[in-house]
């Protein structure tokens, strides 16, 4: 675990560098909190995922598999953002395995599976719920297909393992899309 740590606080000041700063968006502040730090709509999934202190697991990985700049594009992307904590539910060694470089493929597939290309706040995706009568398919770049559902206010997301991931922060905007936290890693199909 202290490479892995090694690996994520070198990502996050490699990462740091590419931040644009300047000025802030009039909506900057309406966004939640993540992480012990402020998510600015003004900023890029990766700018913004940075600063986050439970996020540098997902920061590590996704440098590794080389979607920095992917997601720093235009988008629009709705990212389900696994925390630190998410990852350590994974077997011992798993996350460790997945970022040794022969296995970029496989780290890639698992990332994009977290990734959808739209922009969907948490109002749109309980609607696709309730249109669907309880339950939303949800197809990711990655070719898996998540299951959403909810109950009350709490959006959950299946994965075709059927392993849940619950989101603990909604609608975290960004400035080329919006981020979920989610408390679970979720998986292509095995």
């Amino acid at each position: 675990m202290k490479l892995l740590s090694l690996v994520s606080a070198a990502t996050i000041l490699t990462l740091a560098g590419c931040s644009t700063g300047g000025m802030k968006a009039a909506d900057d502040n309406t966004n939640p909190m993540v992480g012990g730090a402020p998510m600015y709509a003004s900023k890029n999934i990766v700018e913004n995922a940075v600063n986050s202190k439970d996020h540098t697991t997902l920061v590590a990985a996704v440098k590794a598999a080389g979607l920095v700049e992917t997601l720093q594009g235009p988008g629009p992307f709705t990212v389900f953002a696994p925390t630190n904590s998410a990852f350590e539910k994974l077997p011992d060694g798993a996350v460790a395995n997945l970022l040794k470089p022969e296995n970029k493929d496989a780290l890639t597939t698992v990332l994009a599976c977290h990734v959808v290309k739209a922009d969907a706040l948490s109002g749109a995706i309980m609607k696709m719920v309730d249109d669907d009568m309880g339950k939303h398919p949800v197809p990711t770049i990655g070719g898996c297909t998540l299951m959403a559902t909810y109950m009350g206010d709490k959006i959950m997301l299946e994965d075709e393992n059927g392993r849940i991931a619950n989101v603990t922060i909604a609608d975290v905007k960004q400035s080329n899309g919006v981020i979920h936290v989610i408390d679970t890693v979720l998986l292509p199909k095995q």
